[in-house]
């Protein structure tokens, strides 16, 4: 019998900001400064290393969401300059 262990998913940006429980849907109101802030901070905890397993998923999850909300602002806002 072999023992099948569940992969994670590709998950995409829109998945990652608003998950089913919601743990994630305040970073759409975040000012960019604000999720940039807390992305440095996951990482930092992440690097460290003295997070467990499933904090650590939590926590890479939520600094997903952070870096999609980054991502999608700069976006924004380099659309809005070239105009």
């Amino acid at each position: 019998m072999a023992n099948s262990t569940p992969q994670p998913e590709s998950v995409d940006e829109a998945s990652v900001v608003a998950t089913p429980d919601g743990a994630n849907a305040d970073v759409a109101e975040m000012s960019y400064e604000a999720a940039r802030d807390e992305l440095v901070d996951i990482v930092a905890r992440l690097e460290n290393g003295q997070v467990g397993l499933e904090d650590s998923m939590g926590l890479w999850q939520r600094g997903e969401a952070l870096a999609a909300h980054c991502a999608k602002w700069l976006d924004e806002a380099e659309a809005k300059l070239s105009e």
